[in-house]
């Protein structure tokens, strides 16, 4: 069975920074792409960063050079640390990986930006 628990959401002043945590289980860790997405109110889900087994990433427009995503193959860990946060990066984020043909979701972390 699949599982992604995230962690490391919360409130934070704008310019601030948090790191969050996914933890991934029944899955063969190391060989498979994890990535992040996030969904604000009224909008679409989307693409905030992917990291591939060979660790190669790519990165959304709009937090290049603010987030970084990594993982550490040994704690089944993926994790995203996020700098510079903005009002606009408010939103639900949500782990993500595709296994033996089907795509899988954590519960999702609430990130807000505020003063």
């Amino acid at each position: 069975q699949v599982q992604l628990v995230e962690s490391g959401g919360g409130l934070v002043q704008p310019g601030g920074s948090l790191r969050l945590s996914c933890a991934a289980s029944g899955i063969i860790f190391s060989s498979n792409a994890m990535a992040w997405y996030r969904q604000a109110p009224g909008k679409q889900r989307e693409l905030v960063a992917r990291i591939l087994a060979t660790t190669n990433t790519n990165y959304a427009d709009s937090v290049k050079g603010r987030f970084t995503i990594s993982r550490d193959n040994a704690k089944n860990t993926v994790y995203l640390q996020m700098n510079s946060l903005r009002p606009e990066d408010t939103a639900v984020y949500y782990c993500n990986t595709f296994w033996r043909g089907q795509f899988y979701w954590g519960q999702g972390t609430q990130v807000t930006v505020s003063p």
